[in-house]
């Protein structure tokens, strides 16, 4: 129990209810797929079933001997012990179908996402709330910035929603399942993929009192207050109350209509941003506990 608390991990009960949202998922005979957070392998099971392979990652090296021990001499699923997220993701193609420990959703989200290669398909289990910083409108009140990051190469939604007592230990907070489906046709050229990244970057971090103050240095506010009028979104808008169709609008003339000068200006935001998250997570880490390095 007391590894369970340190990766918040809520495991489910009910391996028929595992089999039907795999049998109502896109995984055939044919898929790779992997299960992060393998646990007792209820998922692990029902995943060895329906794919044609399963890749499990278990952290905890007592829940890993019991599922390597369970699963032995199996060909069609390889148990690996350790954190998922030190471990490379493949150049074939995959799919994703797990229970992830909920203190680490936004590390394994990120990585499958802003890999070269991410899954074709991916289903998590994860707490509402955190589901709803990705998923953005209409799941949401707002886009928030990770959801706006996302839409051009993704298409987000929730699939399933869980009862607390579907899990042992019974959560406190409201659990869905979310899926991240890779789009086949992004809405934005690879040759703007970075672009657009430092562009949407930029502007939910001007810390403005609207979209149009925050991108009057790059577009000009004249200029702002003619795409306002035109795309239809309010001029006193925030980024995240933005639609991503008027994202898209306001990018593209970002991209056709900007000199290099002006581009410039939101170059690197993304990566910066990135750089001061790690920094922050190593201070605090260092702060809270001064032996993190020893666990």
């Amino acid at each position: 129990m007391r590894n369970r608390i340190a990766y918040s991990q809520n495991f489910l009960k009910d391996k028929g209810l595992v089999a039907e949202l795999i049998s109502q998922s896109t995984i055939t005979k044919n898929d790779a797929v992997f299960d992060i957070g393998a646990g007792q392998g209820v998922i692990t099971n029902e995943l060895i079933k329906a794919s044609g392979k399963v890749i499990a990652f278990e952290i905890d090296n007592n829940l890993f001997s019991k599922l390597e021990h369970r699963l032995k001499g199996n060909k069609s699923v390889e148990v690996r012990l350790g954190n998922f997220l030190d471990y490379p993701l493949p150049n074939y193609p995959y799919k994703v179908f797990s229970n992830i420990p909920f203190n680490i959703t936004s590390a394994v989200i990120k990585k499958l996402t802003q890999a070269q290669n991410p899954p074709k398909d991916t289903y998590l289990i994860l707490q509402k709330e955190a589901a709803l910083k990705f998923l953005g409108k209409p799941y949401d009140n707002k886009n928030s910035q990770l959801a706006t990051l996302l839409k051009p190469w993704f298409e987000l939604s929730t699939v399933h929603n869980f009862d607390k007592n579907d899990f042992f230990p019974r959560p406190m907070v409201d659990i869905v399942l979310m899926r991240i489906e890779r789009r086949s046709n992004p809405l934005i050229g690879s040759d703007d993929k970075r672009l657009f990244e430092d562009f949407i970057t930029y502007t939910y971090n001007q810390f403005q009192p609207n979209v149009i103050e925050g991108l009057s240095k790059v577009l000009g506010r004249e200029t702002m207050l003619r795409l306002a009028r035109q795309t239809g979104f309010n001029t006193d808008s925030k980024p995240s109350e933005l639609e991503f169709e008027d994202w898209l609008k306001v990018f593209d003339y970002f991209i056709k209509n900007t000199d290099q000068n002006h581009k410039s200006i939101v170059k690197g935001a993304f990566d910066r941003l990135h750089k001061q998250q790690q920094n922050l997570k190593k201070i605090n880490r260092t702060r809270l506990d001064k032996n993190w390095k020893s666990k």
